[in-house]
Parts: structure tokens; sequence; C-alpha cells
């Protein structure tokens, strides 16, 4: 009876997640039909116009090589929670990640298939789940204090009201944020079931460990902060190509926000919530609905293109290391085996 209902339960599981992902595609198509219906077409493609070859070609490679920065930052902490995840381990977990978040129904579907196969090739399964969790933390701390950067800075490209509303919204996020992480933490863990309080207990044995190093943390909430910094100025590049033309601190601001916004799980990868937000973000800037748009679009494209290079790397890489794991067995005296 068990087995059955097991069976049950996980044919239930995979039928709610098909069906989330068909409604999160169809966010999706819904949103960017709205957007390309009630935009002008022929500004949106003019804007694609002056967005040169190039640029996505050479976007690509930069967008992966920055995210080999993320892999690092991602194993320092799961190996400061003694989670043993080798480099290359690491890199093909990251990548696999990369293509599960642009092709797996929401961002966070991503941060399951890195985790999970991490979980595989790493000594600690509590520290890889102690690790991903900081890691993610840490980059949504570092999303924030780059927004909060740019907005310290935006007054200066608004009007003294716009400037009140948009401090006093960022201020209210802060709140609501640091609110809802003190009521997490507040949960007293003999609430929990048994199975989640020993999970909890291997989970903070390897908090202990991690404690020792808090350099590491540092340093992580750094990297992370440099690449989230980073990848605006690429969206800022893109972006003064299709004709917006702002301070690169209004990116700062900007940029943040709506990547923020795209967590939400409504549509397919945050595609249509994005360029939505992007487009109310950027208008007390002056900056035309169509721009903003064309912006994240072109941006969406080389995270799509990224995110397929990442697939075929993470695969190459699990190929190589099943060989050499098939070789090594191979070489290996039978009687040492045993």
């Amino acid at each position: 009876m068990s087995r059955v209902a097991d069976a049950n339960a996980s044919d239930a599981s995979v039928t709610r997640a098909r069906k989330r992902a068909v409604l999160q595609i169809g966010g999706s198509v819904i949103i960017l039909g709205l957007l390309f219906a009630f935009l002008p077409r022929d500004e949106l493609f003019a804007a694609f116009g002056r967005l040169p070859t190039t640029v996505l070609v050479l976007a690509i490679p930069t967008y992966l090589l920055l995210h080999l920065t993320g892999a690092f930052k991602w194993r320092l902490l799961v190996n400061a929670a003694s989670g043993g995840l080798g480099g290359v381990a690491a890199v093909r977990c990251y990548y696999s990640g990369l293509f599960g978040s642009t092709f797996l129904p929401s961002i966070v579907g991503g941060d399951f298939v890195r985790a999970g196969l991490a979980m595989r090739l790493a000594q600690s399964k509590a520290g890889v789940v102690l690790g991903s969790l900081l890691d993610r933390t840490l980059d949504v701390f570092a999303l924030a204090a780059v927004a909060g950067i740019g907005a310290l800075l935006v007054p200066r490209a608004l009007p003294p009201e716009s400037a009140r509303i948009w401090l006093g919204l960022a201020i209210t996020g802060g709140v609501v944020a640091l609110g809802g992480l003190a009521a997490v933490l507040a949960v007293p863990a003999r609430r929990l079931p048994m199975r989640a309080r020993r999970i909890l207990a291997k989970l903070r044995a390897r908090g202990r460990e991690l404690a020792k190093s808090p350099g590491r943390v540092v340093a992580a909430l750094a990297i992370g902060m440099s690449l989230q910094a980073t990848l605006a100025l690429i969206n800022a590049w893109i972006g003064r190509y299709v004709g917006i033309d702002v301070p690169l601190y209004v990116w700062l601001f900007v940029w943040p926000m709506a990547k923020v916004s795209a967590l939400v799980p409504i549509t397919q990868g945050g595609i249509g919530v994005r360029e939505a937000a992007l487009a109310a973000l950027f208008a007390p800037f002056g900056v035309s609905a169509v721009l903003a748009v064309a912006a994240g679009l072109a941006f969406q494209g080389m995270v799509i293109g990224g995110g397929l290079v990442a697939g075929a790397i993470a695969l190459l890489l699990g190929r190589i290391g099943d060989r050499e794991t098939a070789s090594a067995k191979e070489s290996t005296p039978r009687e040492a085996r045993v």
C-alpha cells in the first residue's frame, strides 16, 4: 500500500509540475502578446535593428564567463559548510542550474537542478543544502545592496516628488524583507515534525562549520554584489545600443528591481514580467516603454542563448566525468575494489 501511495503522490506531483509549466509559459505568452499589441511595433523593431549582431555574439560568452564567478562563489559557501564539492563538478552543477533557470518553471527551478545534481557529487548533502540556501540569500542581499546604491543616487535624475516616492518604496521594501526574515527565524524548532527536526539538526551542524569561516561569507557577498553590478552594466551596454541614454546609476537601481520582479512564478523564467517591470521602472526617467522592452528582450535573448550553451557545457562535463570514473574503475584491480 505504501508503494502505491508513493507512486500516486509522485504522479500527482508530476501532473502539478506540468500544469504549472503550462500556466507559466501561457503567462509569458500573454504578457509578451499584450506588450507587442500595445507598443508600436515599428519602433520596437527599429530599436532591435540598432543592436549590432556582434553585441549578442560577445554578450553570451561574457555572460558565461561571468557566471564562472558565480560558480566559484557557490562552491566557496558549499565547501565552507563541509560540502566537499570539486571545482569541475561545481561548474557542471552551476551551469545545469543556469539552463534550468531559463527552461524550467520559475527561476527557482534552476536552484533545485543545481542542488540536486550537487548532492550526487558532493561529500555532504547537508553542506550542499546549507551552502545553496546561503548562496541564494546572499544573492538577494546583493541585489538589494546594488539597488540600494542606485536608490541613493537616482534622486539626482528625478524631480523631488518622484524621488521621495521611490525612496519611500525602497525603505518599505527593506522593512518588509527584514520583517519576513525575522518571522522565519522566530519559528520554534519544536513545532516542526520529527523528520524536519533531524534535517534541521544536520543543517545546524553544517552551520557551525560555516560560522567558523565568516570571511568566506563576506567574500561571497562581495562577489555577489560585483556579479549583480556587472550584469546591470551589461544591460546598460545593450540598452545604449537600443537607444536608452540614462546614467549608469539608474541601471543599478532599475535592473535589480526588475530582476526581483521576475522571481514571481507566473511566467516562464520571468519572461514578460521583467520587460513590463523595466517599462514601469524606467518611466520616471523619461525612457519610453518601447526602448525599455526592447532592451529587456535583447538581454533575455542573451540569457536564453547563454542557458543553452551552459546546458551543453554541463552535459559535456558530465560525460567527461562519467568516462573518467569508468576508466578509473577499469584500471583498478578487482581485489582492490573489494
